[in-house]
């Protein structure tokens, strides 16, 4: 009997001690948040039925689904950004990837850019028409070229160099893009804003008005590292090869560790004569502004004072979001490591 009971004793001890190994050997879950952007504006103006809204706030809730279940299981944030942006990418109800709009020449013109918090590393690409993700080109010139930013068909060249496949431009082909270039057209109305109603006119700098084609996502990883990208397929009807802001590290895209991560969408033109990725950067990191400050200031005042339309989408050190806009709506959402998911369309 004495033996037993020592024999007992000492599986006793060999099961706890392997449940503290077991606990100690567990990661724990630290803190990460994810959230993005489908472009702002005067979304009213859309007159979206109440299924085109469920259809809308769906993608967006699966996007961030993916970009929550990779940074639960500790993926980094710049592959967390790149995992996001393609769901967008691939639905057409947003102007980038498969659901660009035409420039007036009848083409697809798209632009992406990504950066790393960490690192400070960002790449780019505009104008591309042969890239089905141009999220992960912009990634793949990041992580694999000595440039930061590519055109054109040199763009396709390089990734199509390393390994990245083409598609054909008519993957990017769905009719109701082609019917707004149609109307644009006919109307004589210059370029256009994505989903853009009659008075909406973008050569009237001042008052036009519509939804402004991008998506974006910035995200806080486990590690404490910060992300951001953005891609857009620009402005219906566009000419003379424009690109806007959403390529240009600082205007539309900025990351750094430790100061925050910010993803922006409106008329492009705004958003690079104000570099506002970076001026909300710059109040965090040398005025000691918060997140919520730095933004409001750059969107409310400096933005706004100078007739910019559009918002942003940022994310601090500690996992904190905050969305502004100038406009009646933003497509929006986040997530966090509590589990808490949020989306959100009008103001």
């Amino acid at each position: 009997m004495k033996k037993s009971l020592i024999a007992i004793g000492i599986i006793a001890l060999i099961q706890s001690s392997c449940m503290q190994d077991s606990k100690i050997n567990q990661p724990t879950l630290g803190k990460f948040s994810i959230a993005i952007h489908g472009g702002a504006g005067n979304i009213e103006k859309m007159n979206l039925s109440p299924e085109q809204q469920k259809e809308y706030i769906h993608v967006m809730d699966s996007a961030l689904h993916v970009g929550y279940e990779f940074l639960k299981s500790g993926g980094s944030s710049v592959d967390a950004v790149e995992r996001v942006i393609m769901v967008l990418e691939d639905c057409p109800l947003f102007n980038a990837g498969k659901g660009s709009v035409f420039n007036h020449d009848g083409i697809i013109e798209m632009d992406a850019a990504i950066m790393d918090g960490k690192t400070l590393d960002a790449g780019a690409i505009a104008g591309v028409t042969k890239i089905k993700n141009p999220i992960s080109a912009a990634k793949l010139i990041m992580r694999k070229s000595n440039s930061v930013f590519l055109y054109g068909d040199g763009a396709e060249s390089f990734v199509s160099e390393k390994g990245m496949k083409l598609v054909d431009p008519s993957y990017f082909f769905t009719q109701s893009r082609w019917e707004q270039l149609q109307n644009a057209l006919k109307k004589d109305d210059g370029m256009q804003l994505d989903h853009g109603d009659e008075s909406d006119k973008s050569t009237n700098n001042k008052s036009s008005e519509g939804k402004y084609g991008t998506v974006g996502c910035v995200a806080l990883d486990q590690n404490g590292n910060l992300a951001a990208g953005t891609s857009t397929g620009g402005l219906v009807n566009k000419k003379y090869k424009r690109i806007g802001d959403s390529p240009i590290i600082g205007a539309g895209t900025f990351a750094e560790n430790n100061v925050c991560a910010v993803s922006c969408t409106g008329r492009g033109e705004d958003f690079i004569k104000n570099t506002i990725a970076y001026d909300i950067a710059s109040q965090i990191k040398y005025a000691e502004k918060s997140l919520y400050e730095a933004v409001s200031s750059s969107i409310q005042t400096k933005l706004k004072s100078n007739n910019g339309r559009g918002g942003c989408v940022a994310i601090d050190k500690e996992g904190n979001v905050v969305f502004n806009f100038t406009t009646t709506g933003m497509f929006r959402g986040s997530a966090n490591s509590e589990g808490k998911f949020f989306t959100s369309i009008y103001r």
